[in-house]
């Protein structure tokens, strides 16, 4: 196991019942290391979206638990944001929760020539993603085989 993974699997035990209480759902944790610093990124939702002050209550309320449990050993910066309306799907419940939706997805190899793609998530099972586009073509490929896998919200 990782130690980024172990930092984001500790902040998300900890940040989960703070945005659970204050009525907001974890969406996503990154624990990322940019130029010289190190980012703790908080990404939640709620129905009808997440404003401004939803980010700064949880930011406040986390901030004490997370000082106490001290589960990251280096200075950081917390930053605590909505997942934007083209939101990344990372993980399980992301992709079942937007079957139907508008996706687009960039591939790590090229795939007919092609690294982007953008459809309907039509199916998500044991980590494979399908997407049908407009034209009724269909691609299927394992989620780690994508760079980023996104809400398209605007369409092309």
């Amino acid at each position: 196991m990782s130690k980024d993974f172990s930092t984001v699997a500790a902040v998300r035990a900890i940040a989960e019942p703070i945005a659970e209480s204050l009525g907001l759902e974890i969406w996503d944790i990154r624990f990322l290391k940019e130029g010289s610093g190190w980012f703790l990124r908080i990404f939640i939702d709620k129905e009808g979206g997440v404003g401004i002050d939803d980010c700064v209550e949880m930011s406040h309320a986390l901030n004490g638990p997370l000082d106490e449990a001290d589960p990251i050993e280096q200075a950081y910066c917390l930053e605590v944001s909505s997942p934007g309306i083209e939101r990344e799907l990372t993980r399980d419940e992301h992709f079942q929760k937007f079957l139907g939706a508008k996706i687009k997805l960039k591939t790590i190899r090229p795939v007919d020539g092609k690294r982007e793609f953008s459809g309907v998530l039509e199916s998500y099972e044991n980590g494979a993603v399908t997407l049908r586009a407009e034209d009724g073509s269909g691609l299927t490929l394992l989620r780690k085989e994508a760079s980023w896998i996104k809400l398209d919200d605007f369409g092309d």
